[in-house]
C-alpha cells in the first residue's frame, strides 16, 4: 500500500510544480471618454502552448479601434487595445473564450459608476455588465476567487496539508489553524489597505521555504521539536508570510471602488472556506488509513513528506533563481 501510495503522489508532482505558476486572466476595461474604452489583458500560458492568443469577447455594442497590441512572453501573453462603443455597456455582456480549464477575472471601470468586477469560467464564460453592482455580486465573486485561489494554489495547499500532517488531530489542529487563519488574516488586510507590505519575489521564495520546514518536520517522525511543542506559534508565523502571498493574488485581480470591505472580507472568506475543506479532507483521510492499517499510519505520513519536501524545495529554487 505504502508503495502504491508513493508512486501516485510521484506522478502528481509535475502537475503540482506546475499548477502554482498559473494565475487567472486578467482582463481591465476602462472608460476614457463617452465613446472610448481601454482594454488590457493579461493571459498565463503554459511553457510549451501553441496557439494564438485569446482576445476578450466585447460587449455587442462595442468594437477594436485597430488592431490590439499583443506581446507573447514564455509564460504570459499581454494585450493593450482601444475600444469603441456605442451607447451604454451597462446590460452588455463581455467576457472571455477558454481554450483550457480556468478561470478569468473580468474589471469594469465607468467613469460615472463604481468598479464591477465578474468572476469567469468555461461553463460561464460571459458576464452581464451591471448598470450598478450590488454588493451580493461582491460578496459573492469575491467568496468564489477565494475558495478557488486556496483550492488551486498548490503552494498555501501543500502548507495546509504538511501542517494538518505534522499535528494530525485533536485541538492541536483546531489552535494551529486558528493561528494560520489570523496570521494570514492581519497581513492580508494590511497590505491590500496599504498599511504593510513586502516585494512579492522573496515572500514567494519564503512560502515554499516554509513548506520544506514542515515537511522536515514531519520526516523527523515522532522526535520533539520546538514546531511540535507549539505548533500553533509556527503556523502564526508562516500564517503572516502566506497572508502576503494572499494579498499578491487580490492585488492582481483588484478591487471594486466602494466595496473594498466587502470584497476584502469575502475573500479571506472564501480562503477559509477552502481553507476548512483541504483540513476536513486530510483529517478524513488520516483517520481512515488509522482504522484499515493502525500501524501504518506513522510510516504513511512520514513518506508522504518527502514529495512535499521535494515539490516545496523545487519552488524554492525556482523562486530564488527562476
Amino acid at each position: 500500500m505504502i508503495r502504491w501510495l508513493l508512486a501516485l503522489v510521484l506522478l502528481v508532482i509535475p502537475a503540482v510544480a506546475s499548477a502554482d505558476e498559473l494565475r487567472p486572466v486578467s482582463i481591465q476595461f476602462e472608460q476614457v471618454s463617452a465613446t472610448q474604452w481601454s482594454l488590457g489583458w493579461r493571459e498565463p500560458r503554459a511553457p510549451r502552448a501553441i496557439g494564438e492568443p485569446v482576445r476578450p469577447i466585447l460587449p455587442g455594442n462595442c468594437q477594436f479601434s485597430g488592431e490590439p497590441g499583443i506581446m507573447i512572453a514564455p509564460a504570459v501573453a499581454t494585450g493593450r487595445a482601444e475600444v469603441r462603443c456605442s451607447g451604454d455597456v451597462a446590460g452588455q455582456e463581455m467576457g472571455w473564450s477558454f481554450p483550457a480549464p480556468g478561470e478569468a477575472i473580468l474589471r469594469v471601470a465607468p467613469t460615472d459608476r463604481p468598479v464591477q468586477v465578474h468572476r469567469l469560467t468555461p461553463e460561464a464564460p460571459l458576464a452581464t455588465i451591471a448598470e450598478r453592482p450590488s454588493s451580493a455580486q461582491v460578496w459573492l465573486s469575491y467568496f468564489l476567487i477565494g475558495v478557488e485561489h486556496i483550492l488551486a494554489g498548490w503552494d498555501h495547499l501543500l502548507f495546509v496539508i504538511a501542517l494538518v500532517l505534522l499535528v494530525r488531530g485533536g485541538w492541536a489542529v483546531v489552535k494551529a489553524a486558528t493561528a494560520f487563519t489570523i496570521a494570514h488574516s492581519i497581513t492580508l488586510a494590511g497590505t491590500t489597505l496599504g498599511l504593510t507590505g513586502l516585494p512579492q519575489r522573496p515572500v514567494e521564495a519564503l512560502i515554499a521555504l516554509s513548506i520544506v520546514f514542515l515537511a522536515v518536520e514531519i520526516a523527523r517522525g515522532t522526535r520533539e521539536t520546538l514546531t511540535r511543542r507549539l505548533p500553533w506559534l509556527v503556523a502564526f508565523i508562516f500564517g503572516l508570510l502566506h497572508g502576503f502571498g494572499f494579498a499578491g493574488a487580490l492585488r492582481e485581480i483588484g478591487l471594486p471602488e466602494g466595496e473594498v470591505p466587502a470584497a476584502l472580507i469575502s475573500f479571506n472568506l472564501g480562503v477559509e472556506a477552502g481553507q476548512l475543506l483541504v483540513i476536513a479532507a486530510v483529517l478524513v483521510a488520516v483517520a481512515a488509513l488509522r482504522r484499515i492499517r493502525p500501524g501504518l499510519e506513522a510510516r504513511a505520513i512520514r513518506i508522504a513528506s518527502y514529495p512535499i519536501g521535494i515539490i516545496g524545495a523545487y519552488w524554492l529554487i525556482d523562486r530564488v533563481i527562476g
